[in-house]
């Protein structure tokens, strides 16, 4: 490229400038991929390991999903209650996300009693709809 410089002389200067364009792409993408995996990731709130299936079905974007850890320890969307606050959570929670379905997920190494107070206050709170978590089997 010929630019005249301020002499008036027409010299020929090499100009090097980074071109920012694929960079902010790449970064783009990166935000986007970081974004939704850590999306996903939040959902949860507890290390929770599921149980497997051989049938899973998806699971409904409109839903409450309560957690249940081997150690007792219950989440409701992602945060952690204690058992006596769980039936005003799920109340509030279900009000707020417009639904009557509930999505219990449980480790397999938790206890069965309490899943069942959890499904009992659960239904005491308003909710008609449960459904389990699980993992699909996957074919040894």
């Amino acid at each position: 490229m010929a630019f005249s410089n301020k002499n008036g002389n027409d010299e020929e200067q090499i100009v090097s400038d980074i071109n920012m364009t694929p960079l902010i792409d790449i970064m783009l993408v990166l935000l986007i991929i970081f974004m939704v995996s850590s999306s996903a990731a939040i959902e949860s709130g507890l290390d929770v390991d599921l149980p497997e299936m051989n049938a899973v079905s998806d699971k409904n974007s409109e839903t409450l999903v309560v957690s249940l850890s081997k150690n007792g320890g219950i989440a409701v969307q992602g945060e952690e209650v204690k058992l006596e606050e769980l039936q005003e959570r799920i109340k509030a929670k279900l009000v707020s996300l417009k639904t009557e379905s509930v999505i219990l997920e449980g480790d397999a190494e938790s206890q069965l009693d309490k899943v069942m107070t959890i499904m009992d206050t659960a239904r005491s709170a308003g909710a008609k709809n449960f459904s389990i978590a699980a993992r699909l089997k996957t074919a040894q």
